[in-house]
């Protein structure tokens, strides 16, 4: 039996896989401050030292003034901490909070198990090969940050929010 030429398409195929995850993580990070976007910030203080509002908006492409009224929401929920940046006074650092490092723990358990779900027709050496592919093919693409890939594919389904 040969596969419709509408299965074969490389385009119909991820879009298809994108939407089911996205489905999926928004229903992980649901009751985050931020969605997505709030949890793409968790993950990026978690990794390396302090960083400034300004850098972290620019790693996630993010509009620095949404970047503020996010963080408000974060520091709100005590997720993140702001304070002075040492070396400049004028500038604030964001940390993860412990709080908002348990919540990070808890969202990636919830997300990894979604997406073993998701991924359920590989076996998990297929799962591992088709992370490391896409995550090189994402990096390569455009150099456009996570944030904005998530946005594009929201913007595609027409809801608009990340």
């Amino acid at each position: 039996m040969t596969t419709p030429r509408v299965e074969a398409d490389l385009g119909w195929a991820l879009g298809r896989v994108a939407r089911a995850h996205l489905r999926t993580a928004q229903d992980v990070v649901s009751g985050l401050p931020g969605g997505p976007r709030g949890y793409q910030v968790l993950a990026g203080l978690a990794e390396g030292p302090p960083r400034t509002q300004l850098a972290l908006a620019r790693t996630l492409g993010v509009d620095r003034t949404v970047m503020t009224y996010l963080l408000d929401e974060l520091e709100g929920a005590g997720l993140v901490e702001r304070r002075p940046d040492p070396s400049d006074r004028r500038a604030r650092q964001v940390l993860l909070t412990e709080v908002g490092g348990a919540r990070l723990c808890d969202l990636e358990r919830r997300l990894r198990g979604a997406e073993d779900e998701l991924l359920a027709p590989l076996d998990p050496a297929e799962r591992d090969q088709l992370r490391s592919l896409l995550q090189r093919l994402a990096v390569g693409a455009d150099g456009a940050s996570a944030c904005q890939v998530a946005a594009d594919i929201q913007q595609m389904q027409g809801d608009g929010t990340c």
